[in-house]
Parts: structure tokens; sequence; C-alpha cells
């Protein structure tokens, strides 16, 4: 079976292709893609050509781990049946390309176990659950301090500030330096850093990947406090050491998300404590894959870009 797929040849060098897709194997399902959102960390580094040696990493790739979509088959045993409504954390199911994501494309073949059911009438906003599932992967666990600064007022940042107040902790402040995303703020306040006089923060969430602040939010804790590295960075991280060393800080890198993360954040979806809304700002159709890879890493305004795959040719 062929489908049609983005792929990135190289930095920069990115269009919408026909793939072959691998067998279903027993245990998986075939899965037609409805929508993929776009990542402006892990993916934008693969398009740029910044991001640094990753295992499974390599060109020709297929970009994109956040896929939503209908079962159209399904083996006996899987838990599955077509029309389930489901998401998908990206697949390895390419001949001829890289599949480390291997989300953007009009068909996948997924082992069951990887893949969630979700509620029929998500749309779009189903692609958001690994994000909602990387925000709360950052904060869930014993001994993690909810955040009580947030820098950064993207997608990320936004689930953050959003799981905080649905967790019914205090409200966090939120940092952002440009002033188009300062908007949109649900139960929290959105400053430019310049106006915060605060050096108290007990738990500070960097959510930006600008690994130059790290000075900055070193000196903005409280003695014992914590900088939580929820973003991903590609250059190495350095800070001066007797700041840190009289503040007696601690630094935590958030990693990956798990299964029960993904479990935990659709619960909330499904009862209403969580809200994906406002968080799409573009949409495109995948015709369009070029434009709108660029203008998800280009354009400041565009919080998450998806592609629709209805009708991709």
């Amino acid at each position: 079976m062929f489908t049609h797929a983005v792929l990135l040849k190289g930095p920069e060098d990115l269009h919408l292709d026909e793939l072959a897709l691998k067998t279903p194997a027993k245990g998986e399902l075939l899965i037609e893609v409805s929508h993929s959102g776009i990542s402006t960390g892990t993916e934008k580094l693969f398009w740029s050509g910044a991001m640094p040696p990753f295992p499974g990493m390599g060109y020709p790739l297929v970009p994109g781990y956040e896929s939503t979509g209908e079962v159209i088959e399904a083996a006996p045993g899987t838990g599955y049946r077509p029309g389930d409504r489901v998401f998908v954390p990206g697949a390895d199911c390419f001949e001829g390309a890289y599949g480390l994501f291997g989300g953007a494309s009009g068909h996948l073949v997924s082992d069951a176990a990887r893949v969630t059911k979700i509620d029929s009438a998500m749309g779009p906003e189903g692609a958001l659950l690994a994000l909602a599932a990387t925000a709360r992967h950052a904060m869930a666990g014993l001994e993690k301090r909810v955040p009580d600064l947030i820098v950064g007022h993207g997608t990320l940042g936004r689930l953050l500030a959003r799981l905080t107040v649905a967790s019914g902790a205090p409200a966090p402040t939120v940092w952002e330096t440009n002033m188009s995303r300062r908007s949109g703020a649900i139960g929290y306040e959105v400053i430019d850093p310049a106006d915060d006089p605060r050096r108290d923060y007990c738990a500070i969430y960097d959510a930006s990947g600008n690994a130059s602040i790290l000075n900055d939010l070193i000196g903005r804790l409280v003695k014992g406090g914590e900088v939580v590295l929820a973003g991903f960075y590609p250059q190495g991280l350095s800070f001066a050491f007797p700041p840190a060393f009289m503040k007696e800080a601690r630094l935590r890198v958030a990693a990956e998300w798990q299964r029960e993360d993904l479990t935990a954040v659709r619960a909330l979806v499904d009862t209403g404590a969580l809200s994906l809304g406002g968080l799409i700002t573009h949409q495109a159709g995948a015709q369009q894959a070029t434009a709108a890879y660029r203008t998800a890493f280009e354009d400041p305004t565009c919080l998450k870009m998806i592609l629709n795959w209805k009708d991709a040719a």
C-alpha cells in the first residue's frame, strides 16, 4: 500500500511525497489520519539541520508525532475495530524513510499498544494530546513542585499553566517577551519578564528552549528552588556556579512523556478539567505542507499548525 506523507530529505528540503507502507503485522492497526500537528521544538531542529546526533535519526525522514485519525483495519485481539478514533504518537512504518517520528502521513501502520482511543468528537484538537502529556510529565510525580513561574507562552507553556490551574495550585506567573503571545491566558497572568521584580520563585519551568536565560532563572529562585528544563536544547547548557551555589539551586530535566501521562490528560480533557481550546491558530491542507512547516517555524503568531489530511493527493 502507498500513502502520501511529508518527507524531509534534508535541512529545509521538505515536501509531500508518496511512500510505501510496511505490511501490517499481527497486533497492528491501519489508520487513516485526519490531522497531524507540527512541533516547533524537535521537528524544527530537524528541519533547520540544528538537531544534534540523536538515536534513530537520519534523512530522509517522515516527521510528526501528533496524529489523530480513524482505524480502518484492525486484527482480532487488538481491542480496536474499524471506525475507532485514535491518537497516534508517530509510527515507523515506511519503506525507504526513517520513522523516528513518522506521524505526518495520510495513513499509518501502528502497533495497537502505541495508540490511544479518544472521543470521536475531538477533531483536530486530538493531535494536541502529545503536548498535553509532555506538560503533565514535567509536573507529575512524587517530590515534583508545580510551577509558580513558567517561561514562554507558546503551546507548551499554556498547557503547563492550564494544568497548574486545573490541579488547584495557585495560578502561576508566565513570562513572554513577544507581545503578540501574551493574550489567551485562562486564570493566570502573562507579563514581560522585565516587569517582574520577584526573586522568590520555588519552581521555574522553562518552556522557551532558550539556553541563554539559565543564569537569570537561577537568580529568580528562592533558596533551594528548582529550575525545570521542559523544552529541548540543541546547544550546550552552562551557568555561573556561585549564584547557583548560594541559592542551593536544583536543575531537573523533563524527559519524554509516558503512557500514563497520556491517559491522565485524556481523562482531564474528557471531564472538562483541561481545555485544549484556543491552541490551534493555523491549519492547512497536507498539500500545502511545505509552506505550512515554514509558517509553523518562522511566524511568531503561529502557536500550533495542524495539517488536514482529508483529500491529500
